[in-house]
């Protein structure tokens, strides 16, 4: 009788997965090969790039292959093959010469191996920056403009050390001349760079992966997605349902999308013959029908995503994906939750199109879910100092609550509110949304810091 149950279950178990790979979009957004890039450091920046390269080859040279193997095995399609590399600004502090050397190197290693994108052109400033953090800074919009599938982070602020505030400046001009810089190109650049606070290191999903320098020397981490299986899900249930309900239905699929995960990323390290890291369970959408977590939200009861009660309905399906993922696996990681981006969710694009969503309400919601104000396209003509506004009011949501948050807006040339900008891909595309135009210059302007809060001395 035993026997005969597991294996019903087993079979069971077997057609639900089948059934959710089918038809409700359940897919692996990502593998994501974690490299460590510190041994590659040499005398000069010719030797430090050609060492860059010849480690990113050597290490992730059956990547690509190793999960096209898995994906023809399992029947789980593997969005994206990538790789995430310990802080360049880690070598450009230890190298003289022009960091955007090390991005090219980057770039041709990545493509080398056939990945989608590499992750790591990155920053951890949030108590202040060496010279080479500054080089790498200044160099982020001609390294992400010039290359093709590099990547960039900034990390500003954390609950432990407060906002750098000089940071937060220079950012917000970096973001601008990413924008100009690619300009014919949609702002791409901008699109492949976040500004961070309480940044992590084995966060496997673009533009913020890299490689922390506390994490072994290669490692493997997963990125699950499937929003389309939690909205079947919650759409299933009967219309009376309560929210008690909703939260044990989106934590059964949260289970069960992270076991998927799980099984790929245990397979990809044993096959490459490295270190199994975490499974980050963050609902990724994509603006394809069928794939949005906005549709979560509206199938809970809300008429469209961003009225009243949307913090509230996100507040809920976060912290039960987080429950079914750390049921489902002991090495849940990364930033693991939810993901609101507007480019990427067609329900998003839906809700900013007909007015529902607001840059005000997003900003609420990122208080709640798994980052921040992410792929919003604004005005091409939105200063400099408003977007370091909109970093410094992220990064302190972000210290406050002790939690991650980031920015990601392309202020694409020459667009205007209800203008539409399309980056392709699974990057998407978005309509331009407003943005307050009452200045905050001799605000950001002073620079300095912002004090960490007093609850951010815990040990």
């Amino acid at each position: 009788m035993e026997t005969r149950l597991s294996t019903g279950t087993v079979a069971t178990d077997i057609l639900e997965t089948i059934e959710m790979i089918e038809r409700y979009r359940l897919d692996i957004r990502t593998v994501t090969m974690g490299i460590n890039l510190v041994p590659c450091i040499r005398g000069t920046m010719e030797q430090t790039c050609h060492a860059v390269y010849e480690r990113i080859v050597s290490c992730a040279e059956n990547l690509v292959p190793v999960c096209e193997g898995i994906e023809r095995e399992l029947g789980i399609p593997i969005v994206n093959k990538r790789i995430s590399v310990t802080p360049v600004s880690v070598l450009a502090s230890a190298v003289q010469g022009n960091p955007v050397e090390l991005a090219r190197a980057l770039d041709r290693a990545a493509k080398q191996v056939g990945v989608n994108f590499i992750g790591g052109y990155s920053a951890l400033v949030e108590k202040g920056a060496t010279q080479g953090e500054k080089d790498l800074i200044r160099s982020i919009p001609e390294a992400l403009s010039t290359t093709d599938v590099v990547c960039g982070s900034v990390n500003v602020g954390s609950s432990k050390a407060g906002i750098n505030m000089n940071a937060v400046q220079s950012m917000g001009r970096i973001i601008k001349e990413c924008a100009e810089a690619s300009a014919d190109q949609g702002a791409i650049a901008c699109a492949k760079l976040v500004v961070f606070a309480n940044s992590v290191s084995d966060n496997p999903f673009m533009a913020g992966a890299y490689h922390g320098v506390e994490e072994q020397d290669v490692v493997i981490n997963v990125g699950v997605s499937g929003p389309g299986v939690v909205d079947r899900a919650v759409g299933a249930l009967d219309p009376s349902a309560s929210l008690n309900e909703v939260a044990e239905e989106i934590k059964r699929a949260a289970f069960k999308i992270t076991r998927s995960g799980q099984l790929v990323g245990v397979m990809a390290a044993e096959r490459l013959g490295v270190p199994f890291g975490i499974v980050d369970v963050s609902l990724a959408p994509t603006a394809e029908l069928g794939d949005s977590v906005a549709h979560i939200l509206e199938h809970m009861g809300l008429g469209q995503v961003g009225t009243h009660g949307t913090t509230a309905a996100l507040a809920l399906l976060n912290d039960a994906v987080k429950k079914g993922g750390m049921m489902a696996c002991s090495r849940v990681g990364g930033l693991s939750g939810s993901f609101i981006p507007v480019s990427e969710d067609k329900g998003m694009i839906d809700a900013v199109r007909a007015g529902t969503m607001s840059i005000d309400k997003l900003e609420a919601m990122t208080a709640i879910c798994s980052v921040g104000l992410d792929m919003i396209a604004i005005p091409g003509d939105t200063p400099a100092e408003s977007i370091a506004g909109m970093i410094a009011d992220e990064a302190a949501i972000g210290m406050m609550n002790h939690k991650t948050t980031a920015v990601r807006v392309i202020p694409a040339p020459g667009t205007k509110v209800g203008d539409e900008v399309d980056f392709g891909g699974l990057l998407g595309y978005a309509p331009v949304i407003a943005v307050n135009t009452i200045p905050s210059t001799n605000f950001i302007s002073r620079g300095g810091f912002i004090p960490a809060p007093v609850h951010g001395f815990r040990n």
